[in-house]
Protein backbone atom coordinates (compact mmCIF):
# COMPACT_ATOMS: atom_id res chain seq x y z
CA UNK A 1 0.00 0.00 0.00
CA UNK A 2 2.56 2.54 0.69
CA UNK A 3 5.09 1.07 -2.07
CA UNK A 4 6.29 4.95 -2.50
CA UNK A 5 10.18 3.81 -4.31
CA UNK A 6 10.31 5.63 -7.74
CA UNK A 7 11.65 3.10 -10.19
CA UNK A 8 12.43 5.80 -12.31
CA UNK A 9 16.57 4.97 -14.07
CA UNK A 10 19.19 7.59 -13.59
CA UNK A 11 19.47 10.56 -15.20
CA UNK A 12 20.07 14.09 -14.29
CA UNK A 13 16.78 15.54 -14.36
CA UNK A 14 15.60 13.20 -11.66
CA UNK A 15 18.80 13.78 -9.28
CA UNK A 16 18.52 17.63 -9.95
CA UNK A 17 14.72 18.13 -9.18
CA UNK A 18 15.28 15.22 -6.03
CA UNK A 19 18.14 17.39 -4.93
CA UNK A 20 16.04 20.32 -4.86
CA UNK A 21 13.39 18.53 -2.91
CA UNK A 22 15.90 17.30 -0.74
CA UNK A 23 17.05 20.66 0.21
CA UNK A 24 14.30 21.93 1.09
CA UNK A 25 13.31 19.20 3.43
CA UNK A 26 17.17 19.68 5.01
CA UNK A 27 16.41 23.14 6.40
CA UNK A 28 14.05 22.40 9.57
CA UNK A 29 16.34 19.76 10.73
CA UNK A 30 19.38 20.86 9.94
CA UNK A 31 18.13 23.82 12.27
CA UNK A 32 16.67 21.81 15.16
CA UNK A 33 19.82 19.37 15.69
CA UNK A 34 21.83 22.58 16.09
CA UNK A 35 19.37 24.07 18.82
CA UNK A 36 19.73 20.37 20.13
CA UNK A 37 23.34 20.63 20.72
CA UNK A 38 23.11 24.21 21.75
CA UNK A 39 24.53 25.98 18.95
CA UNK A 40 23.35 28.36 16.40
CA UNK A 41 20.65 27.61 13.48
CA UNK A 42 23.91 28.23 10.87
CA UNK A 43 26.23 26.10 12.25
CA UNK A 44 23.72 23.39 11.41
CA UNK A 45 22.69 24.32 8.23
CA UNK A 46 26.89 24.41 7.22
CA UNK A 47 26.72 20.97 8.30
CA UNK A 48 23.93 19.67 6.48
CA UNK A 49 25.73 21.41 2.83
CA UNK A 50 28.99 19.80 3.61
CA UNK A 51 28.29 16.73 4.96
CA UNK A 52 25.87 16.10 2.14
CA UNK A 53 28.95 17.68 -0.73
CA UNK A 54 31.45 15.68 0.49
CA UNK A 55 29.94 12.38 1.11
CA UNK A 56 27.84 12.78 -2.66
CA UNK A 57 31.55 12.90 -3.78
CA UNK A 58 33.53 11.00 -2.02
CA UNK A 59 31.08 8.82 -0.40
CA UNK A 60 30.16 5.04 -1.10
CA UNK A 61 26.24 5.47 -1.51
CA UNK A 62 24.98 7.40 -4.64
CA UNK A 63 21.86 8.96 -3.98
CA UNK A 64 21.93 8.69 0.10
CA UNK A 65 21.61 11.87 1.57
CA UNK A 66 23.93 13.12 5.08
CA UNK A 67 23.62 15.77 7.16
CA UNK A 68 23.58 17.19 10.26
CA UNK A 69 21.23 14.44 12.43
CA UNK A 70 20.12 14.03 15.90
CA UNK A 71 21.64 10.64 16.62
CA UNK A 72 24.88 12.82 16.58
CA UNK A 73 23.76 16.12 17.89
CA UNK A 74 22.45 14.13 21.41
CA UNK A 75 26.21 13.12 21.90
CA UNK A 76 27.69 16.85 21.41
CA UNK A 77 25.37 19.00 24.13
CA UNK A 78 27.37 18.38 27.66
CA UNK A 79 30.83 18.83 25.24
CA UNK A 80 29.17 22.70 24.12
CA UNK A 81 27.83 23.36 27.23
CA UNK A 82 31.03 22.24 29.32
CA UNK A 83 33.79 23.69 26.82
CA UNK A 84 32.23 25.91 23.86
CA UNK A 85 31.57 25.54 19.81
CA UNK A 86 35.18 25.07 19.54
CA UNK A 87 35.85 22.34 21.38
CA UNK A 88 32.82 20.38 19.66
CA UNK A 89 34.55 21.59 16.47
CA UNK A 90 38.20 19.28 17.32
CA UNK A 91 35.72 16.62 18.06
CA UNK A 92 33.87 16.57 15.02
CA UNK A 93 37.53 16.63 12.95
CA UNK A 94 39.16 13.89 15.14
CA UNK A 95 35.88 12.18 14.63
CA UNK A 96 36.17 12.23 10.64
CA UNK A 97 39.76 10.83 11.27
CA UNK A 98 38.71 8.07 12.83
CA UNK A 99 36.01 7.62 10.32
CA UNK A 100 39.02 7.54 8.38
CA UNK A 101 40.99 5.29 9.65
CA UNK A 102 38.05 2.84 10.08
CA UNK A 103 37.49 3.06 6.23
CA UNK A 104 41.28 2.34 5.58
CA UNK A 105 41.34 -0.73 8.26
CA UNK A 106 38.19 -1.58 6.11
CA UNK A 107 35.77 -1.58 9.09
CA UNK A 108 32.91 -1.05 7.32
CA UNK A 109 32.64 -5.06 6.11
CA UNK A 110 31.48 -5.66 9.75
CA UNK A 111 27.69 -4.52 8.45
CA UNK A 112 27.48 -7.36 7.65
CA UNK A 113 27.29 -9.14 11.02
CA UNK A 114 23.86 -7.44 11.49
CA UNK A 115 21.00 -9.74 11.34
CA UNK A 116 17.94 -9.24 9.15
CA UNK A 117 15.80 -8.78 12.29
CA UNK A 118 18.10 -6.25 13.37
CA UNK A 119 17.56 -4.19 10.13
CA UNK A 120 14.37 -4.10 10.24
CA UNK A 121 14.10 -3.08 13.90
CA UNK A 122 16.27 -0.36 13.08
CA UNK A 123 13.92 0.57 10.05
CA UNK A 124 11.07 0.60 12.41
CA UNK A 125 12.21 2.48 14.88
CA UNK A 126 13.83 4.85 13.27
CA UNK A 127 10.21 5.50 11.51
CA UNK A 128 8.64 6.00 14.64
CA UNK A 129 11.76 8.50 15.51
CA UNK A 130 10.90 10.54 12.65
CA UNK A 131 7.33 10.47 13.04
CA UNK A 132 8.05 11.31 16.53
CA UNK A 133 10.44 14.44 15.94
CA UNK A 134 7.60 15.78 13.43
CA UNK A 135 5.43 16.19 16.29
CA UNK A 136 7.84 18.86 17.90
CA UNK A 137 7.14 21.46 14.80
CA UNK A 138 3.29 21.22 16.15
CA UNK A 139 4.46 23.44 19.07
CA UNK A 140 4.90 27.23 19.11
CA UNK A 141 6.51 29.21 22.43
CA UNK A 142 3.88 30.95 24.27
CA UNK A 143 6.24 33.25 26.35
CA UNK A 144 9.80 32.72 26.86
CA UNK A 145 10.55 29.12 27.85
CA UNK A 146 6.64 27.87 28.01
CA UNK A 147 5.55 25.83 25.30
CA UNK A 148 1.82 24.31 23.84
CA UNK A 149 0.68 22.58 20.84
CA UNK A 150 -1.13 24.25 18.22
CA UNK A 151 -4.82 24.54 18.89
CA UNK A 152 -8.31 26.17 17.25
CA UNK A 153 -7.93 27.76 13.30
CA UNK A 154 -3.97 26.89 13.68
CA UNK A 155 -4.52 23.13 14.08
CA UNK A 156 -6.91 22.85 11.32
CA UNK A 157 -4.97 24.53 9.04
CA UNK A 158 -1.88 22.75 9.70
CA UNK A 159 -3.62 19.52 9.37
CA UNK A 160 -5.22 20.29 6.38
CA UNK A 161 -2.25 21.64 4.47
CA UNK A 162 -0.05 18.19 6.17
CA UNK A 163 -3.21 16.25 4.34
CA UNK A 164 -3.37 17.63 1.13
CA UNK A 165 0.65 17.69 0.96
CA UNK A 166 0.38 13.79 1.48
CA UNK A 167 -2.55 13.56 -1.08
CA UNK A 168 0.02 15.35 -3.69
CA UNK A 169 2.98 12.59 -2.58
CA UNK A 170 0.77 9.73 -2.94
CA UNK A 171 -1.66 10.17 -6.32
CA UNK A 172 0.69 12.52 -8.62
CA UNK A 173 3.03 9.76 -9.30
CA UNK A 174 -0.27 7.98 -10.67
CA UNK A 175 -0.67 10.83 -12.90
CA UNK A 176 2.72 12.26 -14.49
CA UNK A 177 6.19 11.44 -12.72
CA UNK A 178 7.94 14.04 -14.63
CA UNK A 179 8.76 16.20 -11.47
CA UNK A 180 9.14 14.51 -8.05
CA UNK A 181 5.54 14.79 -6.18
CA UNK A 182 7.45 16.02 -3.05
CA UNK A 183 8.76 18.74 -4.95
CA UNK A 184 5.14 19.87 -6.36
CA UNK A 185 3.29 19.20 -2.93
CA UNK A 186 5.90 21.73 -1.45
CA UNK A 187 5.48 24.44 -3.94
CA UNK A 188 2.05 24.09 -4.04
CA UNK A 189 1.54 24.41 -0.08
CA UNK A 190 3.32 27.40 0.68
CA UNK A 191 1.48 29.03 -3.26
CA UNK A 192 -1.69 28.29 -1.57
CA UNK A 193 -0.83 29.87 1.80
CA UNK A 194 0.73 33.45 0.17
CA UNK A 195 -2.30 33.49 -1.97
CA UNK A 196 -5.22 32.72 0.64
CA UNK A 197 -3.10 33.96 3.24
CA UNK A 198 -4.10 30.87 5.83
CA UNK A 199 -2.56 31.37 9.11
CA UNK A 200 0.42 28.59 9.09
CA UNK A 201 3.51 28.80 10.83
CA UNK A 202 6.69 28.67 8.64
CA UNK A 203 10.33 27.59 8.51
CA UNK A 204 11.36 31.17 10.19
CA UNK A 205 8.59 30.95 12.68
CA UNK A 206 9.90 27.70 13.87
CA UNK A 207 13.52 29.46 13.89
CA UNK A 208 12.16 32.67 15.82
CA UNK A 209 10.46 30.55 18.33
CA UNK A 210 13.82 28.62 19.63
CA UNK A 211 15.93 31.95 19.50
CA UNK A 212 15.86 33.71 22.55
CA UNK A 213 13.10 36.61 23.08
CA UNK A 214 15.56 39.35 22.53
CA UNK A 215 16.80 37.70 19.10
CA UNK A 216 13.72 36.02 17.78
CA UNK A 217 12.34 39.67 16.10
CA UNK A 218 16.03 39.48 13.55
CA UNK A 219 15.48 35.78 13.11
CA UNK A 220 17.05 34.70 9.48
CA UNK A 221 18.83 31.78 7.41
CA UNK A 222 20.54 34.40 5.49
CA UNK A 223 24.15 33.56 6.02
CA UNK A 224 27.43 34.03 4.44
CA UNK A 225 30.13 30.99 2.56
CA UNK A 226 31.68 28.94 5.48
CA UNK A 227 35.12 29.69 6.10
CA UNK A 228 38.49 28.42 6.97
CA UNK A 229 39.78 28.54 10.67
CA UNK A 230 41.23 26.07 12.79
CA UNK A 231 39.16 25.18 15.59
CA UNK A 232 40.87 27.76 18.78
CA UNK A 233 41.50 25.22 21.30
CA UNK A 234 44.94 24.55 23.30
CA UNK A 235 46.90 21.58 21.19
CA UNK A 236 47.70 19.79 24.27
CA UNK A 237 46.95 16.36 25.63
CA UNK A 238 44.49 17.68 28.08
CA UNK A 239 42.44 18.87 25.26
CA UNK A 240 43.25 15.36 23.48
CA UNK A 241 41.39 13.72 26.97
CA UNK A 242 38.65 16.19 26.62
CA UNK A 243 37.29 15.57 22.54
CA UNK A 244 38.63 12.46 22.27
CA UNK A 245 35.35 9.94 24.29
CA UNK A 246 32.99 12.75 21.96
CA UNK A 247 34.95 12.07 19.19
CA UNK A 248 34.85 8.12 19.23
CA UNK A 249 31.10 8.24 20.09
CA UNK A 250 30.51 10.69 17.42
CA UNK A 251 33.01 8.37 14.97
CA UNK A 252 30.54 5.20 15.45
CA UNK A 253 27.16 6.34 15.92
CA UNK A 254 27.67 8.39 12.34
CA UNK A 255 29.33 5.15 10.95
CA UNK A 256 26.63 2.61 12.63
CA UNK A 257 24.13 5.02 10.80
CA UNK A 258 25.63 5.86 7.95
CA UNK A 259 26.19 2.24 6.71
CA UNK A 260 22.79 0.50 7.62
CA UNK A 261 21.08 3.34 5.94
CA UNK A 262 23.45 2.36 3.32
CA UNK A 263 22.22 -1.44 3.64
CA UNK A 264 18.47 -0.31 3.16
CA UNK A 265 19.14 1.90 0.18
CA UNK A 266 21.02 -1.36 -1.13
CA UNK A 267 18.06 -3.49 -0.55
CA UNK A 268 15.62 -1.16 -1.90
CA UNK A 269 17.30 0.07 -5.58
CA UNK A 270 19.08 -3.73 -5.70
CA UNK A 271 22.23 -1.87 -6.16
CA UNK A 272 25.44 -2.68 -3.77
CA UNK A 273 27.38 0.21 -1.74
CA UNK A 274 30.69 0.53 -0.89
CA UNK A 275 30.99 0.57 3.19
CA UNK A 276 34.79 1.04 3.46
CA UNK A 277 34.43 3.99 1.14
CA UNK A 278 31.19 5.28 2.89
CA UNK A 279 33.32 5.43 5.58
CA UNK A 280 36.23 7.55 4.17
CA UNK A 281 33.50 9.66 2.61
CA UNK A 282 31.81 10.19 6.01
CA UNK A 283 35.16 11.12 7.52
CA UNK A 284 36.62 13.59 4.97
CA UNK A 285 32.75 15.14 5.34
CA UNK A 286 33.60 15.70 9.15
CA UNK A 287 36.88 16.83 8.95
CA UNK A 288 35.74 19.56 6.61
CA UNK A 289 32.93 20.45 9.20
CA UNK A 290 35.75 20.82 11.98
CA UNK A 291 38.00 23.14 10.19
CA UNK A 292 34.87 24.93 8.64
CA UNK A 293 32.49 25.43 11.62
CA UNK A 294 29.92 23.16 11.15
CA UNK A 295 28.56 20.55 13.90
CA UNK A 296 28.99 17.47 11.41
CA UNK A 297 26.71 14.78 11.20
CA UNK A 298 26.40 11.45 8.98
CA UNK A 299 23.98 10.01 7.05
CA UNK A 300 20.43 11.00 7.26
CA UNK A 301 17.51 8.03 6.42
CA UNK A 302 14.77 10.53 6.12
CA UNK A 303 15.86 12.79 3.66
CA UNK A 304 17.83 9.72 2.32
CA UNK A 305 14.50 8.29 1.46
CA UNK A 306 12.98 11.14 0.24
CA UNK A 307 15.98 11.12 -2.34
CA UNK A 308 15.47 7.72 -3.42
CA UNK A 309 11.33 7.53 -3.61
CA UNK A 310 12.00 10.78 -5.93
CA UNK A 311 14.03 8.90 -8.38
CA UNK A 312 17.24 10.75 -6.95
CA UNK A 313 20.15 7.80 -7.71
CA UNK A 314 22.77 9.43 -8.54
CA UNK A 315 25.67 11.36 -6.70
CA UNK A 316 24.45 14.55 -8.88
CA UNK A 317 20.94 14.12 -6.43
CA UNK A 318 23.34 14.98 -3.45
CA UNK A 319 25.63 17.59 -4.56
CA UNK A 320 22.92 19.28 -5.72
CA UNK A 321 20.70 19.04 -2.30
CA UNK A 322 23.88 20.28 -1.27
CA UNK A 323 24.42 23.11 -3.63
CA UNK A 324 20.95 25.12 -3.61
CA UNK A 325 20.92 24.43 0.32
CA UNK A 326 23.75 26.93 0.63
CA UNK A 327 22.16 28.81 -2.94
CA UNK A 328 19.07 29.39 -0.19
CA UNK A 329 21.38 30.69 2.72
CA UNK A 330 23.33 32.92 0.31
CA UNK A 331 20.71 34.64 -2.07
CA UNK A 332 17.39 33.38 -1.31
CA UNK A 333 16.66 33.01 2.40
CA UNK A 334 13.33 34.42 2.47
CA UNK A 335 12.37 31.95 0.19
CA UNK A 336 12.80 28.97 2.40
CA UNK A 337 11.90 31.16 5.19
CA UNK A 338 8.57 31.29 4.01
CA UNK A 339 7.96 27.63 3.77
CA UNK A 340 4.97 26.04 5.55
CA UNK A 341 5.94 23.86 8.21
CA UNK A 342 2.99 21.97 7.27
CA UNK A 343 4.50 20.88 3.42
CA UNK A 344 7.95 19.46 5.26
CA UNK A 345 5.53 17.30 7.84
CA UNK A 346 3.71 15.92 5.57
CA UNK A 347 6.53 14.87 3.18
CA UNK A 348 8.16 13.65 6.32
CA UNK A 349 4.78 11.72 7.24
CA UNK A 350 5.06 10.22 3.90
CA UNK A 351 8.87 9.13 4.53
CA UNK A 352 7.59 7.23 7.64
CA UNK A 353 4.77 5.24 6.03
CA UNK A 354 7.59 4.57 2.81
CA UNK A 355 10.81 3.55 5.68
CA UNK A 356 8.58 1.48 8.14
CA UNK A 357 8.52 -2.35 7.20
CA UNK A 358 4.55 -2.91 7.45
CA UNK A 359 5.34 -6.81 6.15
CA UNK A 360 6.85 -7.43 9.86
CA UNK A 361 3.72 -6.79 11.53
CA UNK A 362 2.47 -9.89 8.84
CA UNK A 363 5.16 -12.13 9.44
CA UNK A 364 5.75 -11.63 13.43
CA UNK A 365 3.78 -14.38 14.58
CA UNK A 366 5.14 -16.79 11.64
CA UNK A 367 9.15 -16.51 12.16
CA UNK A 368 10.93 -17.67 15.44
CA UNK A 369 10.04 -16.10 18.59
CA UNK A 370 13.60 -14.99 19.18
CA UNK A 371 13.37 -13.03 15.86
CA UNK A 372 10.61 -11.44 16.85
CA UNK A 373 11.89 -10.52 19.73
CA UNK A 374 14.68 -9.24 18.10
CA UNK A 375 12.54 -6.93 15.82
CA UNK A 376 10.68 -5.39 18.85
CA UNK A 377 13.80 -4.68 20.99
CA UNK A 378 15.56 -2.97 18.40
CA UNK A 379 12.86 -0.25 17.46
CA UNK A 380 12.06 0.04 20.99
CA UNK A 381 15.52 0.61 22.29
CA UNK A 382 15.70 3.26 18.94
CA UNK A 383 12.87 5.01 19.84
CA UNK A 384 13.83 5.19 23.87
CA UNK A 385 17.74 5.46 23.62
CA UNK A 386 19.50 5.96 19.86
CA UNK A 387 19.96 3.78 17.34
CA UNK A 388 23.57 2.73 17.98
CA UNK A 389 22.48 1.43 21.10
CA UNK A 390 20.19 -0.57 19.67
CA UNK A 391 21.71 -2.11 16.82
CA UNK A 392 24.80 -2.83 19.05
CA UNK A 393 22.40 -4.98 21.84
CA UNK A 394 20.51 -6.37 18.98
CA UNK A 395 23.57 -7.77 16.94
CA UNK A 396 24.59 -9.23 20.65
CA UNK A 397 21.01 -10.48 21.53
CA UNK A 398 20.96 -12.64 18.02
CA UNK A 399 24.62 -13.87 18.73
CA UNK A 400 23.99 -15.09 22.07
CA UNK A 401 20.41 -16.76 20.81
CA UNK A 402 22.45 -18.25 17.80
CA UNK A 403 25.10 -19.38 20.30
CA UNK A 404 22.60 -21.27 22.14
CA UNK A 405 20.74 -22.62 19.34
CA UNK A 406 24.17 -23.85 18.25
CA UNK A 407 25.77 -25.19 21.30
CA UNK A 408 22.80 -27.70 20.89
CA UNK A 409 23.92 -29.15 17.92
CA UNK A 410 27.17 -30.66 18.85
CA UNK A 411 27.17 -35.01 19.02
CA UNK A 412 29.48 -37.35 17.54
CA UNK A 413 29.07 -40.48 15.33
CA UNK A 414 30.78 -43.29 17.11
CA UNK A 415 32.50 -46.73 15.54
CA UNK A 416 35.69 -48.58 15.79
CA UNK A 417 38.75 -48.76 13.06
CA UNK A 418 40.14 -52.27 12.20
CA UNK A 419 42.78 -51.43 15.23
CA UNK A 420 40.00 -51.36 17.87
CA UNK A 421 40.75 -47.58 18.17
CA UNK A 422 37.25 -45.91 18.92
CA UNK A 423 35.96 -42.77 16.72
CA UNK A 424 34.04 -40.35 17.81
CA UNK A 425 33.24 -38.78 14.55
CA UNK A 426 32.45 -35.40 15.62
CA UNK A 427 29.32 -32.92 14.59
CA UNK A 428 28.99 -29.52 15.09
CA UNK A 429 31.36 -26.73 16.00
CA UNK A 430 33.15 -26.52 19.66
CA UNK A 431 32.62 -23.34 21.18
CA UNK A 432 31.87 -21.14 24.10
CA UNK A 433 28.53 -22.51 23.70
CA UNK A 434 28.78 -26.05 23.56
CA UNK A 435 31.81 -27.06 25.18
CA UNK A 436 29.40 -28.30 27.83
CA UNK A 437 27.52 -30.61 25.72
CA UNK A 438 31.00 -31.41 24.32
CA UNK A 439 32.24 -32.93 27.44
CA UNK A 440 29.04 -35.16 28.02
CA UNK A 441 30.16 -36.60 24.87
CA UNK A 442 32.81 -39.09 26.21
CA UNK A 443 32.78 -41.93 27.78
CA UNK A 444 36.72 -41.76 29.38
CA UNK A 445 35.70 -44.39 31.71
CA UNK A 446 34.82 -47.47 29.70
CA UNK A 447 37.20 -46.30 26.10
CA UNK A 448 39.35 -48.55 24.97
CA UNK A 449 43.11 -47.53 25.05
CA UNK A 450 43.32 -45.49 22.44
CA UNK A 451 40.83 -42.93 21.03
CA UNK A 452 40.51 -40.95 18.34
CA UNK A 453 38.40 -37.76 17.57
CA UNK A 454 37.49 -36.73 13.81
CA UNK A 455 37.46 -33.20 13.06
CA UNK A 456 36.33 -33.60 9.43
CA UNK A 457 33.12 -32.06 10.07
CA UNK A 458 33.63 -30.05 13.12
CA UNK A 459 36.03 -27.15 14.01
CA UNK A 460 37.11 -25.33 17.50
CA UNK A 461 36.76 -22.15 16.98
CA UNK A 462 37.81 -20.33 20.57
CA UNK A 463 39.86 -20.45 23.98
CA UNK A 464 36.99 -22.27 25.75
CA UNK A 465 36.82 -25.10 23.02
CA UNK A 466 40.77 -25.28 23.13
CA UNK A 467 40.36 -25.87 27.13
CA UNK A 468 37.92 -28.80 26.49
CA UNK A 469 39.72 -30.40 24.40
CA UNK A 470 42.50 -29.94 26.97
CA UNK A 471 40.34 -30.96 29.69
CA UNK A 472 39.62 -34.17 27.98
CA UNK A 473 43.17 -35.01 27.17
CA UNK A 474 43.94 -35.04 30.54
CA UNK A 475 41.41 -37.17 31.69
CA UNK A 476 41.98 -39.22 29.20
CA UNK A 477 45.90 -39.39 30.11
CA UNK A 478 45.11 -39.13 33.53
CA UNK A 479 42.61 -42.89 33.07
CA UNK A 480 46.06 -44.06 31.10
CA UNK A 481 44.70 -43.71 27.53
CA UNK A 482 45.81 -41.97 24.43
CA UNK A 483 44.04 -39.46 22.94
CA UNK A 484 44.34 -38.25 19.31
CA UNK A 485 43.05 -35.34 17.43
CA UNK A 486 42.46 -36.09 12.90
CA UNK A 487 41.05 -34.21 10.16
CA UNK A 488 41.51 -30.77 12.03
CA UNK A 489 41.02 -27.80 9.48
CA UNK A 490 44.97 -25.89 9.38
CA UNK A 491 42.36 -23.19 10.57
CA UNK A 492 42.15 -24.95 14.28
CA UNK A 493 45.60 -26.22 14.29
CA UNK A 494 46.71 -22.98 14.21
CA UNK A 495 44.60 -22.34 17.70
CA UNK A 496 46.26 -24.94 18.82
CA UNK A 497 49.86 -23.83 18.10
CA UNK A 498 49.37 -20.35 19.37
CA UNK A 499 48.06 -22.06 22.34
CA UNK A 500 51.30 -23.71 22.92
CA UNK A 501 51.28 -25.09 26.04
CA UNK A 502 47.73 -24.70 27.39
CA UNK A 503 46.88 -27.50 25.60
CA UNK A 504 48.95 -30.99 24.96
CA UNK A 505 47.39 -33.13 22.57
CA UNK A 506 48.46 -35.55 20.29
CA UNK A 507 47.33 -34.28 16.82
CA UNK A 508 47.47 -36.91 13.84
CA UNK A 509 48.64 -36.07 10.63
CA UNK A 510 46.16 -34.55 8.16
CA UNK A 511 45.38 -34.19 4.97
CA UNK A 512 45.19 -30.61 3.28
CA UNK A 513 41.51 -29.52 4.69
CA UNK A 514 39.97 -26.41 4.99
CA UNK A 515 37.15 -24.76 6.50
CA UNK A 516 35.51 -21.48 6.03
CA UNK A 517 37.39 -18.35 6.67
CA UNK A 518 38.78 -15.26 6.34
CA UNK A 519 41.53 -16.36 4.32
CA UNK A 520 39.60 -18.03 1.57
CA UNK A 521 38.08 -14.81 0.80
Amino acid sequence: MFNLLDQRPTNVKNDILSGITVALALVPEAVAFAFIAGLEPMVGLYAAFMMGLVTSIFGGRPGMISGATGATAVVMVSLVLAHGAQYLFAAVFLAGVLQILAGVLKLGKFIRIVPHPVMLGFVNGLAIVIFLSQLGLFEYEVTEGVWNYLQGEELLVMGTLIVATMLIMQFLPKFTKAVPAGLVAIVSVTLAVVLLDLPARSVIDFVADKLPESEAASASLQGTLPSFAIPLVPFTLETLWIILPYSAIIAAVGLIESLLTLSLIDELTNTRGRGNKECIGQGLANSVNGVFGGMGGCAMIGQSMININNGGRGRLSGITAALVLLGFILFAAPLIEMIPLAALVGVMFMVVLGTFEWSSLRIIRKIPITDAFVIILVSGITVAFDLAIAVIVGVIVSALVFAWKHAQHIYADVSFDNEGRKIYDLRGPVFFGSVSNFKDIFDIENDPKEVIIEFRRSRVSDHSGIDALDTIAEKYQAAGKNLHLRHLSPECRELLEKAGDLCEINVLEDPTYHVASDKLA
